[in-house]
């Protein structure tokens, strides 16, 4: 499929045509809303996607709500799925396997994102220039002064600073759950979250493999009256920054590694320095400290060439994840 054509019915509202003069096909989009216990919004949420996006497939998983979400979707023209395995990043995991779109629309199923935009968001994928784009509810303040859980507005800003500061990258809104994603990205994802981690993880994917990310100002508002977020600030809180750390180390294994290294070095020499020198002072060896010190000192050393093993294992695997990428865009490409 030409970009240029893609780039003309993202841009315009109507199809396309390639080089040859023959029509491009519509590009396929499905919206996933993974759902637990949603009553009280999944219907709005349903109502307005086939509304203002009534092209698309709309796939609500249902991750065991105990409160008929399922059938109140069902009843407003979503497919309904049910993921067993409780966690978001499950049910994500299980929509990524199964559903085969052009593009792939990720929304929470609580309506505190506005259906509304994500026109907004799909303008980058479909025109070729973004393979992930972010609904940003931070840079607006809606979500400061709509939010009323102030534990998960620290949360959000920690996570954030985190990822700046140990990936280099300033994410906006790293937690947001409105996303829009092109098929390649989707299909190459290799999704390890069990929860509510998968946002940030998929942010760090991006991130390391250099995808190509947009971020688009959308209006946050909060729940309605009677709804809460399953969301716990400490446990899942806890789970994210885990995440954060976890995926540096796979990601980023020579930087930490040579971060511990340096610091061990530098105990072990502040340890046996005064040793050394009480030795040429006095001829006195203290060989508790000595061993002490040349312990410290060595565990620095191969924290260090540890780093460098893995560093290259992980290159490596860059390498093997970018032909793997290739091949896929070749795939899609002869389809078109």
């Amino acid at each position: 499929m030409a970009a240029d054509a893609i780039h003309q019915q993202a841009t315009s509202g109507v199809p396309a045509s390639d080089t040859s003069g023959g029509q491009v096909p519509d590009p396929s989009i499905a919206v996933i809303v993974p759902c637990y216990n949603e009553a009280l919004t999944i219907a709005k949420v349903c109502d307005d996607f086939r509304r203002i996006l009534p092209q698309a497939q709309l796939y609500v998983y249902d991750n065991n709500s105990t409160d008929g979400t399922g059938d109140i979707a069902r009843a407003h023209g979503a497919t309904v799925r049910i993921e067993r395995r409780q966690g978001k990043g499950h049910a994500m995991r299980q929509a990524f396997r199964e559903i085969d779109a052009d593009v792939y629309v990720m929304i929470d199923g609580d309506d505190t994102y506005p259906v509304e935009s994500v026109h907004d968001l799909l303008a980058p994928v479909l025109s070729g220039d973004a393979d992930l784009v972010l609904g940003d509810r931070l840079s607006n303040a809606s979500y400061a002064s709509e939010n009323k859980r102030q534990f998960h507005s620290f949360g959000n800003d920690l996570v954030r600073s985190m990822i700046k500061r140990l990936y280099g990258t300033p994410i906006k809104d790293a937690m947001t759950g409105y996303r829009v994603m092109s098929r390649t990205f989707v299909k190459s994802f290799p999704m390890l979250a069990k929860g509510f981690e998968i946002e940030v993880e998929m942010d760090i994917e991006a991130i390391d493999k250099n995808w190509r990310v947009v971020e688009v100002p959308v209006i946050y508002r909060d729940r309605p009256a009677g709804s809460f977020s399953k969301l716990s600030t400490v446990r899942d809180g806890a789970k994210v920054i885990s995440a954060v750390l976890g995926l540096f180390k796979d990601y980023k294994p020579l930087l930490l590694f040579s971060w511990f290294g340096a610091v061990t070095f530098a105990a072990g020499l502040a340890l046996g320095i005064p040793t050394i020198v009480t030795f040429f002072h006095s001829g006195e060896v203290r060989l508790p400290t000595v061993l002490l010190a040349s312990g410290i000192c060595l565990a620095g050393m191969l924290s260090l060439v540890c780093g460098l093993i893995l560093d290259t294992i992980v290159k490596a695997n860059h390498k093997e994840y970018e032909v793997t990428v290739l091949n896929r865009y070749q795939r899609i490409g002869s389809r078109d």
